[in-house]
């Protein structure tokens, strides 16, 4: 088994709300992800799913509860450090894209690159190789407005994975694709968290794409209700065969 790349240890995330009262968007969650393991993260609206993933991409504080990254725990961290650990440590892409405009799609890839000050030769190369698998050699030097929603989604996903991070996270990285291009976007995005060793999470309505995970994490109201490992289950999940009680309705 490989190393821990992320600890979730009993994470709660109270919120207020509007005439008085808390609600815990999550409560007591806590789960591993070893370093070359792609996990999907699944629940119905309100589920908390959205909010655990902000927490663990460091935009959001937990409430109580430590989240590590390679052993680091980012709460025990000042601003300044849990933002380089953010871009050093942490790839995202959610489902709005927020690639810059003036920049080509090449560009977008290497700016986290710049970022930590590794724009090299070899970055340009990976970051081309990348596009490529993702089906995208051929807008290296297109802007975001010359591509459509499906391709600067593409483009994403490559800056998230440009700068080997430890952790990779994905909110709905399909949305935006069609069933066809969807498959093979989220195959890549699992061969690469594969072989790059990378711990991988993404949050999806879309139960099909399960096929390409290694477990299955099941929130609701909050709580952490069932995780899928066996591979056999995981596929029968994906045909929407699994007799789960509406797992991600």
């Amino acid at each position: 088994m490989n190393a821990v790349a992320l600890e979730v240890r009993n994470v709660i995330k109270t919120f207020n709300i509007e005439g008085g009262g808390t609600i815990n968007a999550v409560d007591d969650v806590s789960f591993e992800v070893h370093s070359g393991e792609f996990v999907a993260l699944v629940g119905p609206s309100g589920s908390g799913k959205t909010t655990m993933l902000s927490i663990l991409a460091a935009l959001l504080t937990p409430t109580s509860g430590q989240v590590l990254i390679d052993g680091q725990d980012m709460a025990k961290l000042n601003e300044s450090k849990r933002v380089k650990l953010r871009r050093q440590k942490i790839g995202f892409t959610f489902q709005a894209n927020n690639l810059i405009p003036f920049l080509t799609a090449q560009e977008n890839v290497e700016f986290m690159l710049r970022l930590n000050g590794s724009a090299n030769k070899a970055g340009r190369m990976r970051s081309a190789e990348l596009l490529a698998r993702l089906g995208l050699s051929d807008r290296l030097r297109n802007l975001p407005g010359q591509m459509s929603g499906g391709q600067q989604q593409r483009v994403a996903i490559a800056r998230a994975l440009i700068h080997n991070p430890a952790v990779v996270l994905a909110d709905e990285p399909t949305a935006s694709l069609d069933t066809e291009r969807a498959y093979q976007v989220v195959e890549t995005f699992a061969n690469l968290i594969h072989e790059n060793g990378r711990a991988g999470i993404m949050v999806t309505h879309d139960l099909r794409m399960c096929k390409y995970v290694d477990r299955v994490l099941q929130m609701r109201d909050g709580k952490l209700v069932q995780v899928i490992d066996d591979k056999y289950d995981i596929e029968v999940l994906a045909k929407g065969e699994l007799p789960v009680a509406a797992i991600a309705q």
